[in-house]
């Protein structure tokens, strides 16, 4: 791992890294994020009768729109033009939700603050449908599970 951190100036100040000298390269990136809830609620999720509606759907939305408005959100991120924001949202016990968000651009810098940013909204949104029924859901395990593209290569959580 680089000891140079890209985003700081040489006194120290905060940057945007000047990407215009690097090559377009196809970019992918995939990030999770789990929701832990009660049993009741995660019931009431599969079963449709949540009373904002189908929290599932809701939260792909949510976590699409998100990646698209990352530049928006986190200062030193470049707009991208994304070409593909993929969602898949399911349980993966009887507490448990796992969101995993793929998202892929053709571009000079990268995607996986796209994915991570899906990947949160997309639970935060599943926080806020459910709220009313369990407030102590914890949003847990939020990370990078694989990017591939750009001068760096592939990176894949073990």
């Amino acid at each position: 791992m680089g000891n140079q951190l890209t985003h700081i100036n040489e006194k120290g100040e905060a940057r945007m890294v000047d990407v215009g000298e690097k090559q377009v390269t196809r970019r992918e990136a995939s990030a999770q994020a789990v929701v832990c809830m009660q049993p009741e609620t995660l019931k009431m999720i599969c079963d449709g009768t949540m009373p904002k509606g189908d929290v599932f759907a809701c939260a792909r939305i949510a976590g699409i729109m998100a990646a698209k408005k990352t530049s928006d959100l986190i200062p030193m991120c470049h707009p991208i033009p994304i070409e593909k924001v993929e969602i898949d949202i399911a349980p993966v016990d009887e507490t448990h939700v796992r969101i995993i968000s793929t998202a892929r651009c053709s571009h000079k810098t990268g995607i996986e603050m796209e994915a991570l940013t899906a990947a949160s909204v997309a639970a935060l949104t599943i926080y806020d449908m459910c709220k009313a029924v369990d407030r102590g859901m914890v949003i847990e395990e939020v990370m990078l599970l694989r990017k591939s593209g750009g001068k760096s290569g592939i990176y894949e959580r073990k």
